[in-house]
């Protein structure tokens, strides 16, 4: 019966923190255009600015979101799905990469859970996702994000083991 789990999502690698400074330079234009969409998050209850940034898999082309809130709550719009939703609305479904951004003393802030259920209809295979925190007192430097920052890197799959997925060929 073990076949029953053999289609289920798994890590390609293990989640790590590295540093700023040792990554792509594509990773790090990637995290640095997460960072300049949170300036513009729309976050009048909560104080929360979350930025995200996907890279589309057959242009590269790069889709930026922040989370956008509303007095319901239920109609909020969290970066990730802002980001992913504003590239499919331009035609990209697939995506190589993706980072989040947002700011927590002393934690990093993963997407949640219905975000990660999000990122995951849109890849059929593990993409790395990158997680930093944007420090608001770098708002307008040259270095937002500094070499010696600490980076997660992970996953989808890392993020959501064993996920829903419809295998609809």
């Amino acid at each position: 019966m073990s076949h029953l789990t053999e289609n289920f999502a798994r890590p390609e690698k293990p989640e790590e923190v590295v540093t700023y400074g040792s990554l792509d330079p594509s990773v790090q234009e990637l995290l640095r255009a997460a960072f300049d969409v949170r300036q513009r998050a729309y976050v009048p209850y909560s104080g929360f600015k979350v930025g995200a940034a996907f890279r589309a898999k057959a242009t590269g082309q790069i889709f930026t979101g922040c989370n956008v809130e509303n007095a319901a709550f239920t109609p909020c719009s969290c970066a990730e799905r802002t980001a992913l939703t504003k590239a499919v609305s331009e035609g990209a479904t697939e995506f190589s990469v993706g980072a989040v951004l947002a700011y927590e003393p002393d934690a990093f802030t993963t997407p949640c859970g219905v975000c990660r259920q999000f990122i995951r209809e849109f890849a059929t295979d593990d993409i790395p996702i990158y997680i930093a925190q944007a420090i608001d007192a770098r708002i307008g430097s040259e270095e937002p994000l500094r070499s010696e920052d600490p980076v997660l890197c992970t996953s989808i799959f890392n993020l959501l083991p064993s996920s829903f997925r419809t295998y609809r060929k």
